[in-house]
């Protein structure tokens, strides 16, 4: 026989609020988070963010040779832009538009007519063309930048120009001369010839990097770059005056 049990006999009471109230703490560990702190000096960067670090204060600490030092010499702001724009004018051709260049030149020639049309005119680029080109006295402008890594690649190109009477300038970056004929970097361009439009501008040009570097040379190469003291230098040359 089942014994049934009445609804008011099984019905369970439940707290007002379903979870209990937890009393806060403030000891060590407890409910207040303690303030935020600045953990910059206790990360480990990776390896190749040390080595740069590392090597930008070893090139402040040190006095930096002509040869090197004579890249930190750039063309301004306001020669740049004009630098720039003039070489906007001078981009190579894309790939597309050589393809359908040299297609119409063959079916020319298929034809019967002339071969060989003309070059469209464009800035060249690649530092063994770019010395050919200067040791040819083929370049009217040489634009090198100034943050090449390793340096040894461009060094010795300030003195070549300079030996065959070429005007060349140095200009900021290497990415920015890249975005000019379609690469990431380039470390140098040379300029040939421009249109008939644009040759005052080159004139111009010229003139600006003439007197900036080719005239100069001489006086670039016999200076040094500083070297920059340390926090800790400084400190110490100000405890040693104040001891004096």
């Amino acid at each position: 026989m089942v014994k049934r049990v009445s609804k008011a006999a099984t019905k369970v009471e439940f707290p007002k609020n379903a979870v209990e109230k937890k009393p806060r703490t403030f000891s060590v560990g407890g409910d207040i988070l303690p303030p935020k702190r600045d953990l910059t000096r206790f990360v480990k960067w990776p390896k190749y963010i040390r080595l740069q670090r590392a090597k930008m204060t070893l090139l402040k600490r040190i006095k930096i040779p002509p040869a090197i030092n004579q890249f930190q010499e750039t063309f301004d702001k306001r020669q740049a832009t004009q630098l720039f724009r003039l070489l906007n004018n001078l981009k190579p051709e894309t790939k597309a538009a050589k393809k359908e260049r040299l297609t119409a030149e063959a079916e020319k020639k298929a034809n019967g007519g002339a071969a060989g049309g003309k070059k469209p005119v464009m800035v060249k680029m690649g530092i063994n063309h770019v010395t050919t080109l200067i040791e040819k006295k083929q370049a009217q402008l040489v634009i090198i930048a100034h943050d090449v890594d390793p340096i040894e690649i461009i060094v010795w190109l300030p003195a070549l120009c300079k030996a065959r009477n070429v005007p060349y300038c140095i200009v900021k970056s290497k990415a920015r001369l890249g975005a000019v004929v379609g690469k990431k970097t380039a470390t140098c361009l040379a300029i040939t010839d421009v249109k008939p439009e644009s040759k005052k501008d080159l004139e111009t040009i010229v003139s600006m990097a003439t007197a900036n570097f080719n005239d100069v040379y001489d006086e670039t190469m016999r200076k040094w770059g500083d070297a920059q003291p340390s926090g800790r230098q400084l400190a110490s040359a100000a405890k040693r005056n104040k001891v004096a």
